[in-house]
């Protein structure tokens, strides 16, 4: 049996059209979410053309990482009910090809998916998240506005603390408004204010808040005096040039490191600690997810040669629904790792050996010609739960 058969070479061919529509139609759909909230910074905050197709740039890794097992079982499977529809599959069994002889293309085609999903995991999603983060920080120093977060004590300016209730970006308007400034060591003030508006410049660093209607408390810690001060205007300067991010010193998250500093991480903390489940459940997630592929696309064999073109929609449904499986098992295996059920591999590696295990016994059925059953799936799942 040679790889390079004209069998194979079909197979494969069809797959790849499936494959680059479903991947392009999932990445859009995932996709929807952010271009929401990026939409609202062009609207709001004028942001540039460049810094958004940026921050879908850095995006998209994380989606694909999810999108591509996706594709690759959509794809197995469309194209194994259009052969199945067509009558292909009968008149190769015909000709004496076995369900076992199609499979080469397919390990082949997942094998392919799977690449593509390490490269993702293990350098496009660390790459992408720090970048994405380094360029909102970015952003947020350019355009004080979207730094300013409503309820939140936002920190950005050294020696300040700013608390706002409530923020109208389009009328640069601020409500409720609480100021602690501590620049000066030997003077603590404290600004309370019901309204104030924003006026910044940032091509000229220069940022200010003007107050209605207040209240300045300050303490001077050398005299141990207390001033208080009603104000009917006043203004406060900040100096955009020594906002607080250090991009230097920004510590990555989990999901933001490299391969290799995963290991240096894993080995520097200790095994109680509970960022250190994390991490580990994180650097095995690196590996569990490309064999998702494997698992995935295998099962899509027998659901696709069992359908029939009447019952295309029915395929389709199952493909789905093994697909929202795998990952619900996924965010199980989360839920249940960090609480210390059980070891963070278990819960890694679990959605890859049910599915896999599932797909196995379903494609020694349809070789076998046997009607694939379903509603065992069902019962089956329903007694663990109910265990």
């Amino acid at each position: 049996m040679r790889l390079n058969s004209i069998l194979n070479r079909y197979l494969f061919k069809e797959m790849l059209s499936p494959f680059v529509l479903s991947l392009m139609f999932f990445t859009f759909v995932f996709l929807m979410a952010k271009i929401l909230d990026i939409t609202n910074l062009i609207v709001n905050y004028s942001i540039g053309l460049t810094s958004v197709v940026m921050l879908l740039v850095y995006t998209i890794p994380h989606f694909l990482e999810f999108v591509i097992p996706i594709s690759v079982m959509v794809s197995v499977l469309l194209t194994f009910m259009r052969l199945a529809g067509d009558n292909e599959i009968v008149a190769m069994k015909a000709g004496g090809f076995s369900l076992y002889r199609l499979l080469p293309p397919v390990i082949a085609f997942c094998f392919a998916g799977a690449v593509l999903t390490a490269f993702m995991t293990i350098s496009g999603v660390p790459w992408g998240k720090f970048a994405f983060k380094k360029l909102t920080y970015k952003i947020a120093s350019s355009h004080i506005d979207i730094g300013l977060k409503e309820r939140t004590f936002n920190e950005m300016f050294k020696g300040v603390v700013l608390y706002v209730n409530k923020v109208d970006i389009k009328n640069k308007t601020i409500t409720d408004v609480f100021i602690e400034d501590q620049r000066d060591k030997n003077i603590a003030s404290t600004i309370v204010s019901p309204e104030g508006v924003i006026f910044s410049d940032p091509a000229k660093l220069f940022f200010k808040i003007r107050l209605y209607n207040g209240l300045i408390n300050r303490v001077d810690l050398e005299k141990r005096s207390v001033q208080t001060i009603n104000f009917g205007t006043y203004d406060i300067n900040l100096d955009i040039t020594k906002v607080g991010y250090d991009f230097k010193k920004i510590k990555k998250k989990e999901k933001e490191m490299s391969l290799s500093e995963l290991r240096l991480y894993l080995k520097k903390t200790s095994p109680g600690d509970e960022k250190y489940v994390q991490a580990l459940m994180e650097y095995y997630r690196k590996f569990s997810i490309p064999f998702a592929c494997f698992a995935l696309g295998l099962l899509a064999v027998p659901l696709g040669v069992q359908t029939s073109s009447a019952k295309r929609s029915y395929g389709i449904g199952l493909g789905l629904f093994f697909i929202l499986l795998y990952y619900l098992l996924m965010s199980a295996g989360f839920v249940f790792g960090e609480a210390g059920l059980y070891p963070p591999v278990i819960g890694m590696w679990i959605p890859d050996i049910v599915i896999g295990v599932i797909a196995i016994f379903l494609l020694v059925k349809a070789a076998g010609d046997s009607p694939v059953n379903i509603m065992f799936l069902y019962n089956f799942f329903k007694r663990i739960f109910q265990k």
